[in-house]
Order: C-alpha cells, then sequence, then structure tokens
C-alpha cells in the first residue's frame, strides 16, 4: 500500500456505513436511471481487484451512486474520477470527495457526453457498476474507434447476467452476435465473477456479472467501422442466412466469395476471426 492510500485510510474508514448514507441523504435507487445500488463492501473490494493493483493508478467511475464502489476503489489507492448525473448523490458523493484527500474528483452530467480520455487520462482503469439504461451504449463506444490501443487500461464492468453472456459467447450458442465479435476481436474478455440479485439495494429482477476485459493487438488491414456495419447488419436480421442480411451491405457477398464462405451460413456460424477476414477483404 502506497503512502497516499495509508493516510487517507482512516478518513475513509471514519465514514458512515453507505447504508446509513443512503437514508440520510433519501437516495432511493431511480427506476428511471437504471440504478441498483452495492452495499456490501467485501463484495465491493473484491470488485475492485478485479483490474489488478491499484495503488497509485487511475480509475473512470459511471454512476457511483452513493458511492459504494468509489469507496472501495479509494480503499484500493486508486486516484479516482467518478461521473455522475443523478444530483441527488452529489451531497453524499462529496463527503466521500472529502474523506479521500484529493483522490476523488466529480464530475456533474451524462456520462455519454463525457470527453473521457481528456477527464480520465490514458491509462485509465474504466470501473463502473454501469446503470442498466446506458451501459451497453457506453460499453459499444469504449470498444469502438480506429486509434488502438485504447485509451483505457481495462474494463470491469457490471452487467446483467445476460448481457456478460454476450459479451463472452463462443460462436454457434445462443449467446453469440455482435457484442461477442465486438468485444473479442481485439481485447480479451472473461466473467470475472457473478453476483447475485440480493447483494443489490433493490434487488433487480435478473441476476448480475462483472465482465473484465483487457485489450489485445488488433488485426491489421481491419477498420473498427467496417467491422461494426458488418456485425450490424449479419446479426440484425440473424435467424436469415447472410446472403439475405448482408445484400444491402456493399461488398459483404463479395468479401464472401472471395473467402469461400458459403454465404447460405447463419452469422451465428461464423467465427470472430472469419468476421475479421470479412471486414479485411471488404476493405482491400
Amino acid at each position: 500500500m502506497n503512502a497516499a492510500s495509508d493516510s487517507s485510510a482512516p478518513s475513509l474508514r471514519q465514514l458512515p456505513p453507505l447504508r446509513e448514507i443512503i437514508a440520510r441523504h433519501g437516495l432511493n435507487a431511480s427506476k428511471a436511471l437504471g440504478q441498483n445500488f452495492l452495499l456490501d463492501e467485501q463484495l465491493l473490494d473484491r470488485i475492485a481487484r478485479v483490474p489488478g493493483p491499484l495503488a497509485g493508478q487511475r480509475a473512470y467511475e459511471v454512476g457511483p451512486g452513493p458511492g459504494g464502489l468509489t469507496r472501495a476503489l479509494l480503499r484500493a489507492g486508486a486516484e479516482v474520477v467518478a461521473v455522475e448525473r443523478d444530483r441527488r448523490c452529489l451531497p453524499a458523493l462529496a463527503e466521500l470527495r472529502e474523506a479521500s484527500e484529493g483522490r476523488l474528483r466529480l464530475i456533474e452530467g451524462d456520462a455519454l457526453a463525457v470527453d473521457e480520455a481528456a477527464e480520465a487520462g490514458r491509462g485509465a482503469h474504466i470501473v463502473a457498476n454501469l446503470p442498466y439504461n446506458v451501459g451497453t451504449a457506453l460499453f459499444v463506444r469504449w470498444l469502438g474507434g480506429e486509434a488502438w490501443p485504447p485509451w483505457w487500461a481495462s474494463l470491469t464492468l457490471m452487467f446483467q447476467l445476460e448481457v456478460a453472456e454476450r459479451i463472452v459467447a463462443r460462436p454457434a450458442t445462443p449467446a453469440y452476435g455482435r457484442l461477442a465479435v465486438l468485444a473479442q476481436w481485439r481485447s480479451e474478455a472473461r466473467i470475472a465473477m457473478k453476483v447475485h440479485r440480493s447483494a443489490f439495494v433493490p434487488p433487480p429482477k435478473v441476476m448480475s456479472a462483472v465482465v473484465h476485459i483487457v485489450p489485445k493487438a488488433a488485426p491489421e488491414g481491419v477498420r473498427a467501422a467496417t467491422l461494426e456495419r458488418l456485425t450490424a447488419a449479419a446479426f440484425g436480421q440473424r435467424r436469415k442466412m447472410m446472403r439475405q442480411s448482408l445484400k444491402g451491405l456493399p461488398g459483404a457477398l463479395d468479401a464472401l466469395a472471395t473467402l469461400g464462405i458459403d454465404a447460405q451460413r447463419r452469422a451465428e456460424t461464423l467465427g470472430v476471426e472469419e468476421f475479421v477476414a470479412v471486414a479485411r477483404a471488404m476493405d482491400a
């Protein structure tokens, strides 16, 4: 543990329990904002350990709510940049900022509108219990773009279990689709842990899971935009053969023919490497 975390730990430990903070500030989870609060500090500490040692590292958090995961990240020694759009949560987070001795910076606003690389800095670890209503949109954005490696060092994200399984799915399985291809073509994705619905306040109707993703070298000769268009078309009509689902995408059927891929196959039967090869042929 570094000196910063040594000096700040007593202040953090003196904070009231999360349940007391929630009650004092009247922070009932907002269904409209997709909020479900995690209060189990041991579980939160486990999530904060998923990216690896965070002492002296930068963490970027979306939707901290009352600050449960934020506390865990600070206990792990991280410098945290947190984005929260729910103004009700700001007083509670301000208390946490005071206890952090300068290691927590708050940004009020919509995470979809934040210049994340500028605010968090290159090499930050994104760690978040994502609000369900924006989680997938943020995830796809973080995986996209032509610049690679990305500005972030790793993603540690809470999703509904069904979404998490789609991210790590293998070809020819029911969960395999666009998210799997986008997550796996230039990253390594795994489910780090499953989280029971009873761990949340209020309990959601579904189970959740923490997904951990680290970037790897991107295949050469492939544009992310092309792969995104290809997977959107291929899985947009996933029950149809690709000769039907891809007929409106210029160059796609020609690329299949060039590679000797049967256009009568359905999208879920193509592996990630095959999608990459098709996208590369489209750009050739």
